[in-house]
């Protein structure tokens, strides 16, 4: 629940939290350059399920108990960390990291579609429609109806990324069905369940025992799975419990910003005009739906990581 109003110590540790989620996309980029998408994925899962694992040990907090919660944690674990962290590994492969960033700024519109679908209480009405609209619009500019007519390739790539955003957004439709559970020991469950199913997918998929990568893709791995998992996992908890669902949700506002700067900065990406126009009416899309949207403050119809 919400503590009182926000003050300086929450904002700053919202761009923080939106700096290292930005990041993200930079760190995966270097890894991915030398490392099979699929084994990037299961690298960072393990080390942010055993970094979680002993948080949760810490906490004096235990796994989860009952058939029907643990079927939510494996459904959550594939749609919140096994097959979105694949898929963004894949398509960054070939696209830009910032590019990748702009693409996951859909998710907080995905998401309302699927609420729509699959909830009672959180139906679409016209402003949320608009807001979709919009960011529909903003994919239809950044890839171009020609190459979206002519799928392949990039395309194909860019359309991977965007299904991690949907990913996302079924995830956070399960993971608010799991706010009863102690969160360190939830977390680590999930990803404990998501490591289980990507290990031996990374050993007969891509063996990586024949790989022979740099220090660099080795210290991306690291720190994708130390800082933008586990870490960034436990930052967001004490923010949502200082102030709630609704302030959280702002941040997707700024990891698109961060991803393409991060970009910019450290990889010396240029986003073309269509990509920047794309950000801007993604952007004003969720803008819009925000602009009357009432969130109950659970944390978890916003949680995701990338």
């Amino acid at each position: 629940m919400s503590a009182g109003q926000p003050g300086f110590k929450d904002y700053a540790l919202l761009v923080v939290l939106a700096a290292i989620w930005g990041s993200s996309f930079l760190f995966i980029k270097l890894a991915v350059t030398e490392i099979p998408s699929v084994t990037v994925a299961a690298a960072r899962i393990t080390i942010a399920a055993l970094l979680l694992w002993a948080a949760a040990r810490m906490a004096g907090q235990s796994l989860p108990r009952g058939w029907g919660v643990w079927g939510i944690i494996v459904c959550a674990s594939v749609a919140g960390n096994a097959v979105p962290f694949t898929l963004i590994g894949w398509g960054e492969e070939q696209i830009d990291s910032g590019l990748a960033a702009i693409l996951m700024a859909t998710m907080p519109l995905t998401t309302l579609v699927l609420a729509h679908i699959f909830t009672s209480d959180e139906k679409l009405t016209t402003r949320k429609a608009i807001g979709v609209a919009m960011g529909l619009l903003g994919l239809i500019v950044l890839m171009g109806p020609d190459r979206l007519a002519q799928l392949g390739g990039d395309t194909l790539r860019e359309l991977a990324v965007a299904g991690a955003a949907t990913c996302y957004g079924i995830n956070a439709l399960l993971t608010k069905r799991l706010v009863h559970l102690p969160r360190r020991a939830a977390a680590a469950s999930m990803l404990g369940v998501s490591a289980v199913m990507m290990i031996p997918a990374s050993l007969l998929i891509d063996q990586p025992w024949t790989l022979n990568p740099s220090s660099m893709a080795l210290g991306s791995l690291i720190v994708l799975g130390t800082l933008h998992t586990a870490v960034a996992t436990m930052l967001l908890f004490v923010i949502v419990r200082r102030q709630g669902a609704s302030f959280f949700s702002q941040i997707n506002f700024l990891v698109p910003l961060f991803g393409v700067l991060w970009g910019a900065l450290i990889l010396a990406e240029r986003p073309s005009a269509n990509a920047l126009a794309a950000l801007a009416l993604i952007l004003i899309g969720i803008a819009v739906v925000r602009g009357k949207m009432q969130h109950r403050p659970d944390a978890d119809d916003v949680t995701r990581s990338t």
